[in-house]
């Protein structure tokens, strides 16, 4: 089977390093200081970026680390993996919980251990497909907003040293109700920017993350399944070890109210088209390419054990919410380019007042206090909120693909 990590290297970010190491390096002091011996909580840790922010900080030698994730199993490798690794430094004290963080049981875990120097978020519904109709709307709005609401306002009893909530490229300029509620997710953590420190990072996908289209091919082989992707959609990717480096370094070194995201040209965008050719040529296949799902499903199905000849089917992109490139930041917002050799900073981004963001939020509940509200709805809220989100509807979500 193929080492997941060199391809990456060789074939998705074109990088054999890290590009965060000389950033770690030069700030190796201030990360020391920001972490040693400090109580750390980690929402959403089992996640792929989670997980990686975790293996990031440890060699800081953090004093507790209690770890949060909806997911049992995810926590249960985390576990495995962290204690598996030469040489990785686990501290005495480390508590994995499986449940969700506005679970009252999360309420109290926090209460009891009053409070953590460092708190990171990394729980979010963070895929395009999430976006199907009203009720998969409200769960992630319910998730990327009114849940991470909910954290601020304990965290205001027990102010941490440094707090970060993940963000996403897809909050620039959001096409998707997704990157919209992570945009929403922005603009309310740093309404509370004046009360404890905060930070944020948007970056690029994550290459072979959990439930990532990239992680698929390897589960599409195992069950000699097509595969399949959009062939006119461009993506930045950072590895895994990368993403949670980024996140360590915003959170740990980002003055609060800052938003991190990695200096990636826009030559560095790919297609997964291109990058599913490579996988498979990496492999050994002759690739099939299909005209449609059925003729590669079809392929698939009648395959040799011994085929040298691999089915793919690719596609025009026309699922609601994508969008064909990527970007990290905006016109008028205030980008330092000079601190950090790998990381872009957003500086003084703009706080709107606590008042404003109740307000918004006491619609968004008065809206999904109705059960028959519409998805329509919710988009004309949010664009009352967020002015430049451009939601492009096209009636068909990713679930109706392959």
């Amino acid at each position: 089977m193929i080492n997941v990590n060199q391809f990456i290297a060789e074939h998705v970010t074109g990088r054999n390093k890290s590009m965060f190491l000389k950033d770690i390096e030069n700030n190796k002091e201030q990360l020391k200081k920001e972490i040693e011996n400090r109580s750390v909580l980690v929402i959403g840790g089992g996640g792929s970026i989670g997980s990686s922010f975790i293996k990031a900080i440890l060699p800081f030698k953090p004093s507790k680390l209690v770890v949060v994730d909806i997911s049992e199993n995810n926590l249960t490798e985390l576990t495995r993996d962290i204690r598996s690794t030469y040489g990785l430094f686990v501290p005495e004290e480390y508590k994995t919980y499986p449940l969700n963080y506005a679970d009252p049981i999360f309420e109290k875990i926090f209460r009891n251990e009053n409070g953590f120097d460092i708190v990171a978020n990394f729980s979010a519904h963070k895929h395009v497909r999430s976006e199907k109709d009203q009720y998969s709307v409200e769960a992630l709005i319910e998730n990327n907003d009114i849940h991470a609401k909910k954290l601020m306002e304990l965290l205001c009893e027990y102010k941490p040293k440094h707090f970060f909530c993940v963000s996403t490229d897809k909050a620039a300029n959001p096409v998707n109700i997704m990157g919209c509620s992570k945009k929403v997710m922005e603009e309310m953590i740093m309404s509370y920017s004046k009360d404890f420190p905060i930070s944020t990072a948007r970056f690029a996908n994550v290459a072979f993350s959990n439930g990532s289209l990239l992680a698929g091919f390897i589960d599409r082989i195992m069950k000699k399944q097509p595969l399949s992707s959009p062939n006119d959609v461009k993506r930045y990717f950072v590895s895994p070890e990368e993403s949670g480096q980024i996140c360590m370094l915003a959170c740990m070194l980002g003055k609060s109210g800052e938003i991190f995201f990695p200096k990636l040209g826009e030559e560095q965008m790919i297609t997964f088209s291109s990058i599913c050719d490579k996988f498979l040529t990496t492999l050994g296949y002759k690739i099939k390419y299909c005209k449609s799902e059925e003729e590669a499903k079809e392929f698939a199905a009648h395959m040799e054990e011994d085929s040298d000849t691999y089915p793919v089917y690719y596609f025009t992109s026309d699922t609601t919410g994508e969008k064909s490139f990527e970007e990290f930041y905006i016109k008028g917002e205030k980008i330092n380019m000079d601190r950090f050799q790998a990381l872009g900073v957003i500086e003084e981004y703009p706080c709107r007042e606590k008042s404003e963001i109740d307000h918004f939020y006491k619609k968004l509940m008065n809206l999904f206090a109705n059960s028959n509200f519409q998805k329509a709805e919710i988009v004309a809220l949010l664009k009352e909120f967020i002015p430049n989100f451009e939601h492009i509807e096209k009636g068909k979500n990713l679930d109706q693909k392959m």
